[in-house]
């Protein structure tokens, strides 16, 4: 379950896609350390890619979709629920989404709470869940599939791979080169196995 992720700015986000049409172009700094203030939680507002006109275009959206009154309350969908929703025409909450709602949330990293591991929190004052923070490794950024209904976004999830296996139970469906296409494309379910993809894995102190 993805809670907390490293976004980047509308601005970064912009500049990534008008540097598409230059090869090689690197618009965005490697940043060795994400500035925690900078994290993106439910709830926080997050530039995401979403179709438009045959390309793609930088949207502010909310992270987490409401439920029975609540704001953000569901900011995450479990890839299996929402293709068998779909496959059952239409019928529930995330079906309109998985069909026709598929965006891209680009980030620096993502972070997982470890399912059993615990520290003492300096700002709480008590035992709270050890993070791990996940990144693709040599890449400045990549992408998240999520979708999106309206104004709000949720991100994907699927079953972890062999690096977030240890520390969790779900991870988000991360892209690696070239997949964007595929999950905006009639094809993306094919991209519910994570295995291929390799990440790396620091620990929060």
């Amino acid at each position: 379950m993805c809670v907390r992720m490293c976004p980047l700015t509308l601005e970064e986000a912009q500049a990534v896609l008008d540097a598409r049409a230059t090869p090689g172009a690197h618009v965005i700094r490697y940043v060795e350390r994400p500035d925690p203030l900078h994290d993106a939680r439910p709830g926080s507002l997050v530039p995401v890619y979403v179709p438009e006109g045959g390309g793609l275009a930088v949207a502010r959206l909310t992270w987490g979709f409401p439920l029975d009154g609540k704001p953000n309350a569901v900011f995450n969908t479990r890839i299996e629920s929402a293709l068998e929703q779909l496959r059952l025409g239409r019928r529930g909450m995330w079906a309109k989404a998985i069909a026709e709602g598929r965006c891209l949330v680009p980030v620096r990293a993502f972070y997982e709470g470890h399912m059993t591991e615990k520290i003492e929190s300096e700002k709480a004052g008590r035992q709270v869940r050890r993070q791990y923070l996940f990144r693709l490794p040599g890449a400045r950024a990549f992408l998240l599939a999520a979708v999106r209904e309206g104004d709000w976004f949720s991100v994907v999830t699927t079953a972890p791979n062999a690096n977030v296996a240890p520390i969790h139970d779900r991870m988000p469906l991360v892209l690696g080169p070239g997949e964007s296409s595929v999950w905006l494309g009639p094809d993306f379910a094919n991209l519910s196995n994570r295995d291929a993809v390799r990440l790396s894995v620091t620990a929060e102190r």
